[in-house]
């Protein structure tokens, strides 16, 4: 068995519609994991990203390229990928006749592992997902939240080498969403392996050891979240109230962008003086603060769809 829990090269899927034209949802996509990380997805709806996900984990067939986990082909030995991973998928839902105590635990069971560890390890995933309290409830009783907490705790129970999560935290409050952030580190610290799709870029940042930026089936942008800022042309925004009728003498520090009417000036520490001394001098109004994901992520997706 190979060290690498994920090695994806060249993936394309097309699907073929009997009506209509063919629509491409991955256009070589090739992107690796490294053992022991945590690993996001980035992409608008429609990216690509489930697509991935699916063929990665033995759901669907990719219409070519290859997909290595921990050294096995997903297509060629799906039996020996299985064991290896765990799914949370899209929107996905515990079975509704069982109770979050018998979903965690039965599909342990279904997976070998003996009674007794299943047990435990039902308990501590039901606690850290904060389910004790309806553990003994009907699945079809409970709360989407609950619903998609239970799902978690499912796959948190699994320990398994490599962890696949199609946004794990979508319909989940502020608390809980921490508490899945949480476990996420802890099941990394132990050795297992974690690949998640999300539309909280918050929770990509904080989460995330790298990501790739998916957009229409394509890879954008591969590195840290601190990597994707840089190459928008800085790490700091100075936002100039009433700059927008001198731009121009703010142009040669960075990247310039018009909000309403504050000028915003996405540029490095080392030009910062420079900006305020400028600023100063015309009697301007300015503020310094971090360059967020979110910025990073519209510029580099909204700059592929400007080329083409």
């Amino acid at each position: 068995m190979s060290d690498e829990p994920l090695q994806a090269e060249d993936v394309r899927k097309v699907y073929r519609g009997r009506i209509g034209p063919h629509v491409e949802a991955l256009r070589g996509v090739s992107l690796s994991i490294r053992r022991g990380e945590r690993m996001s997805l980035l992409g608008r709806n429609g990216a690509g990203k489930t697509t991935f996900l699916r063929i990665a984990s033995t759901l669907l067939l990719p219409t070519s390229g290859r997909i290595h986990v921990f050294g096995f082909d997903v297509v060629e030995e799906p039996e020996r990928v299985r064991p290896l991973i765990a799914v949370v998928p899209q929107e996905g839902k515990p079975f509704f006749h069982l109770t979050p105590r018998e979903q965690v635990y039965c599909y342990l069971r279904a997976r070998g592992i003996s009674r007794e560890i299943a047990r435990s390890r039902t308990e501590v995933a039901l606690e850290k997902m904060g389910l004790l309290e309806v553990a003994d409830r009907l699945s079809v009783t409970l709360s989407g939240g609950q619903k998609q907490r239970a799902m978690v705790a499912t796959v948190m129970a699994t320990e398994a080498p490599l962890m696949f999560l199609d946004e794990p935290t979508i319909g989940l409050d502020p608390f809980a969403r921490r508490a899945v952030w949480d476990v996420l580190r802890e099941l990394t610290r132990k050795g297992s392996t974690v690949l998640l799709t999300t539309h909280y870029l918050d929770e990509a940042e904080a989460l995330s050891e790298r990501l790739y930026i998916v957009e229409e089936g394509r890879i954008l942008f591969e590195g840290t979240a601190a990597d994707a800022k840089r190459q928008i042309g800085g790490t700091l925004r100075v936002s100039i109230e009433n700059g927008g009728p001198v731009r121009d003498l703010f142009r040669s520090f960075g990247r310039t962008v018009e909000e309403g009417t504050a000028l915003s000036v996405i540029t490095g520490p080392e030009r910062i003086h420079e900006i305020m001394d400028l600023a100063l001098r015309n009697q301007l109004s300015a503020t310094v603060g971090p360059v967020t994901l979110e910025e990073a992520f519209l510029t580099i997706v909204g700059r592929s769809i400007d080329e083409e």
